[in-house]
């Protein structure tokens, strides 16, 4: 089995080091430093408890030199992904997987969905369908990724928490390249169950993210402040809860509160959201896949979000002002 990870940063490069280190055939997509140190010394991963790790691992920028793949694994940050689409094609031949470890919800949402939705675009992750088009919707594995992690120097990924990576198919069927799939992580020593109803997943973490990152990218705070301030708690849950009514008119189920689901983010303490982490380093944040999309969802089943509305203008301007914008 072969596998690229497309985009090694900190959370394709811990899954990439893992891996390697298993004696799967690996192999990544990166550039600048962190690719040039990769190819001259291999990858280094730092995990709490355990002895620095480093492994040979083949890497380039071009993907044409990796050839055809059984999986491709996407770990970008979502509005990156529409640019490399036609870059990732020497990598995909007549059966390779796309599997969609991307931050928000998924260009592929309403694939295999059924009803009036079925086939459904979303143009805030998707602009003019070129993910669609370009790879395919029967292509892809979806996958919600939880392992927080950091490149540390370049070379260098510092895992920080958690070793899950949730894997579903659209149609919710356990089919064998899921599982495959599965089992090679799994041997790696990660958690990768496959989801029957992967869409809930989605919008769990989702629902975190939508609120949380614009807040903290808007204040600098950190979760454990932005959770327990009387003022954002309250945003946040407000913008929650329109998110709540737009995915259970969707047929999402939430197995815990909005209450629990801010108490949880209190309860990770002073962590600086991926939005946060962006903005000090000058980096374009993911506003469309984690903020905008939910607005467009809200629009196709006719719910209002009128403190999502708020929150997605005021930390779209703070980009813009910023210069990043993607």
């Amino acid at each position: 089995m072969k596998i690229c990870i497309f985009g090694a940063g900190a959370i394709g490069g811990y899954m990439g080091a893992k891996l390697a280190q298993a004696g799967a055939d690996v192999s990544l997509v990166a550039r600048g430093p962190h690719l040039a140190a990769i190819q001259s010394r291999g990858l280094t991963l730092i995990e709490e408890a355990a002895e620095p790790i480093t492994v040979p691992v083949k890497a380039s920028a071009d993907p044409a030199e990796l050839g055809i793949q059984d999986y491709v694994i996407v770990t970008l940050k979502a509005h990156s992904v529409p640019a490399v689409v036609g870059a990732m094609r020497p990598l995909i031949g007549k059966d390779t997987t796309i599997v969609s470890g991307v931050n928000g919800l998924p260009w592929w949402y309403f694939h295999k969905f059924g009803g009036p939705l079925e086939g459904t675009r979303l143009k805030t992750v998707d602009p003019g369908g070129v993910q669609w088009s370009g790879l395919g919707p029967d292509r892809v594995l979806g996958c919600v990724v939880y392992p927080a992690a950091e490149v540390s120097t370049p070379g260098t990924v510092r895992h920080i928490e958690g070793n899950r990576f949730s894997l579903g198919e659209p149609d919710g069927s356990k089919s064998e390249r899921a599982l495959r799939l599965s089992r090679v992580l799994q041997d790696a020593g990660l958690k990768a169950p496959v989801r029957p109803k992967l869409r809930d997943e989605i919008w769990i973490k989702l629902w975190g993210n939508l609120s949380f990152n614009p807040i903290s990218a808007l204040t600098h705070a950190t979760l454990d402040v932005l959770c327990t301030d009387e003022g954002t708690r309250e945003v946040a849950r407000r913008m929650m809860l329109e998110a709540q009514t737009i995915a259970e008119a969707l047929g999402v189920s939430f197995p815990i509160d909005v209450d629990r689901r801010i108490a949880g983010g209190a309860a990770v303490g002073a962590h600086r959201t991926s939005m946060l982490q962006d903005i000090d380093a000058a980096r374009p944040m993911e506003i469309e896949a984690l903020v905008g999309s939910v607005r467009e969802l809200g629009r196709i089943v006719g719910q209002p979000t009128p403190t999502i509305d708020t929150v997605h203008a005021l930390v779209t301007l703070r980009a813009r002002v910023a210069g990043l914008l993607p």
